[in-house]
């Protein structure tokens, strides 16, 4: 499958506007939050995939070894429940991102539980840091989706 439409092909256009402010938005949440980074890239890597989105998956994969996370730990991501490498802030983030990307397959969304796990392990600052991280790499997720954006050749480091 090749590229089906280059969102930022005309940089002057509506869409690509959009798509930048995602990108800005997407960057102050990597740069400026109290959210570990590590826990970051889990979560980011995790809902990429989940939505098959190969792109985004390559690029948080990489990213992630890229600041030295552990190879074991990001190849468990998708086996996170069974798994041992994961501290159970991480589990609790793991598992709010699971059910805040699956929202449409489960009948009930995210669970009071879910919410309540992750609530546990990071402050109010943190958690609206979260919520808004697993709200654009849906969104970004289902843009490289829909247009067909392959994963494979990003260079680590050049996004977050």
């Amino acid at each position: 499958m090749t590229v089906r439409l280059n969102l930022f092909g005309n940089p002057t256009a509506t869409a690509a506007k959009a798509a930048g402010h995602f990108g800005t938005a997407s960057k102050t949440i990597l740069q400026e939050s109290a959210l570990p980074a590590a826990t970051q890239k889990l979560v980011l890597l995790r809902a990429s995939q989940i939505n098959g989105d190969g792109y985004a998956t390559d690029v948080w994969s990489k990213n992630a070894l890229h600041a030295g996370e552990d190879p074991t730990r990001v190849n468990l991501v998708a086996a996170w429940r069974e798994s041992t490498v994961f501290t159970d802030a991480e589990r609790a983030a793991l598992e709010l991102a699971e059910q805040g990307t699956r929202i449409a397959d489960a009948a009930g969304g995210v669970t009071d539980e879910a919410f309540a796990a992750a609530a546990e392990h990071y402050d109010q600052d943190q958690l609206s840091d979260l919520v808004m991280l697993i709200a654009l790499i849906n969104a970004t997720n289902r843009m490289g989706v829909i247009v067909g954006q392959r994963g494979g050749d990003y260079q680590p480091g050049r996004l977050g």
